[in-house]
């Protein structure tokens, strides 16, 4: 048996799977694309995390594009994180051309232009339905590391959070924690101590600069209610097709911290909403982030832990999380180690860091008896990619070099009346786009302190009005009786007086 007919084998036993899978692809050998070889992905091991790396232009959105489109027609819903805007497309049908033509009869596979149910959603100021979550929903802990708080400062969060249960001050948004925290190292220090514990002014000033940065990034366009159902985000639509969901991200690029705090509140809302699923044939929900060295880049020690943490437990969900990013290394190892299916494409050598880069990108693939990896990942061309994933049994498929095929819904952005006519014709606005505000911790104590104010103010009206009480000596003055005797006394001294001058009346 030639090279060749040891690479068919091995990529036709390698990629034969027994449930329902996704195509997306033909592999190559030694520059020919092989029909008889197609690439399909098993949509039981989708929950097991992935991703998809290369180079700026290498084609990394069309295959994710290609990923999502497919779920959807197999009855699974996905959420995109769109940073670059460029995803918008999969909404609506594509359009064929030369190129297309000859890469669907290379690899075998029809060409048929058809889009995507498609709801845009928003953290931002974006056109889109609105995502919030409220200050109560993160929790103390979640909420302190957000802020990259000391052991300190989260048990006094901690505490400021047990404050506001006992007393039913509502924690909705931002300006209500910050009233809290004024209020207790202010006005109301002395009730919280004698309950509570004491406080430290410079930790509560810390904490206050945090949330104040976190705001400065627009987080209080987050903060908020109407709180977001992620059940809302598994949503099938008539035809059964699985709903894609896109969270308009393009704002957000200079503010990592805001798409951080975001990605983990998602993931822990959602770990903590969803039941178990177990061992499930297709996924519930998968999540693509794209631009994902955003998420890690800014995350402290403790953000990373967490985010690893329920990359390793939301599997169990039937969660699949899928990150997008230019080189594998831009994901931490701990993260990496947990991802089933990795597409590769090209990487470029321009230094010798690249290099390197690339040297270690191979080495996070398995071993190929056809393939230079580390040369193979510089020479990939656009739409082409290594390709490794699980198969039922969690075993890694064999490393294939894959003509991928190309997406069916519109490779390009859509309009601004085009999206807006899509968010206008979506259920969810009219549930997440009405705007409430109901009596929250910062509503509570400010007319508490209002009140305190007002009853102080009338105190002091009622001393400035009232009469001094008179002494004792006044008293005597304005007695009756005195007034009587001292008027007698006075008319005999008179008389007397008279009498020694020869001027008085009549003797007794």
């Amino acid at each position: 048996m030639n090279k060749k007919d040891q690479f068919i084998e091995s990529i036709k036993e390698g990629y034969a799977f027994e449930g329902e899978n996704i195509l997306i692809g033909a592999a190559i050998f030694n520059g020919e694309t092989l029909t008889e070889t197609q690439i399909k992905l098993p949509l039981k091991t989708f929950n097991r995390h992935g991703l998809i790396a290369g180079a700026t232009g290498s084609g990394k959105t069309k295959t994710l594009q290609i990923l999502a489109e497919n779920l959807s027609s197999s009855g699974v819903p996905s959420l995109l994180m769109d940073i670059k805007g460029d995803l918008s497309g999969i909404a609506m049908a594509g359009q064929s051309n030369p190129k297309i033509e000859i890469r669907s009869k290379a690899i075998g596979i029809p060409f048929i232009p058809s889009g995507n149910k498609v709801e845009f959603l928003t953290i931002s100021k974006e056109n889109g339905t609105r995502l919030r979550a409220t200050v109560s929903e993160f929790g103390p802990v979640l909420f302190s590391k957000i802020l990259e708080l000391n052991e300190t400062q989260a048990s006094i969060v901690s505490v400021i959070f047990k404050y506001c249960d006992d007393k039913r001050l509502s924690l909705l948004d931002l300006p209500d924690i910050k009233a809290v925290l004024q209020f207790i190292s202010n006005e109301g220090k002395d009730e919280f101590e004698a309950s509570y514990g004491l406080l430290s002014k410079s930790s509560i000033g810390i904490i206050l600069r945090k949330i104040i940065e976190l705001e400065q990034q627009g987080a209080n366009e987050f903060f908020g209610e109407i709180s977001f159902d992620v059940n809302d985000l598994c949503r099938i639509d008539t035809n059964g097709n699985g709903i894609i969901s896109i969270i308009r991200l393009t704002d957000l690029q200079d503010r990592p911290k805001l798409f951080s705090t975001y990605i983990l509140q998602m993931l822990a809302e959602i770990y903590s909403s969803y039941p178990e699923a177990g061992d499930v044939e297709k996924p519930k929900l998968v999540i693509f982030i794209d631009e994902a060295h955003l998420l890690f880049q800014e995350a402290s020690r403790t953000l990373l832990d967490q985010i690893e943490t329920i990359i390793k437990l939301i599997r169990s969900k039937g969660i699949g999380v899928y990150f997008i990013t230019q080189n594998p290394t831009d994901i931490p190892s701990m993260v990496l180690s947990q991802l089933g299916l990795k597409i590769q494409h090209s990487l470029r050598a321009f230094t010798a860091k690249d290099r390197k880069n690339i040297q270690k990108t191979a080495e996070n693939y398995p071993l190929s008896d056809f393939y230079q990896v580390d040369d193979l990942i510089t020479q990939l061309g656009i739409g082409e990619a290594l390709i490794t994933a699980l198969n039922e049994k969690g075993i890694p498929t064999p490393l294939v070099h894959a003509m991928l095929r190309a997406p069916q819904s519109r490779m390009d952005i859509l309009t601004a009346n085009e999206i807006n006519q899509i968010v206008i014709n979506s259920p969810l606005l009219y549930k997440y786009n009405q705007s409430i505000d109901r009596e929250s911790a910062q509503e509570i104590l400010s007319s508490k302190l209002d009140q305190a104010s007002s009853e102080e103010h009338e105190i002091e009206m009622k001393k400035s009005t009232k009469k001094e009480e008179p002494g004792w000596f006044e008293k005597v003055l304005s007695d009756h009786t005195t007034r009587q005797i001292g008027r007698s006394v006075a008319r005999e001294l008179t008389r007397g007086l008279l009498g020694v001058l020869g001027l008085g009346g009549r003797r007794r």
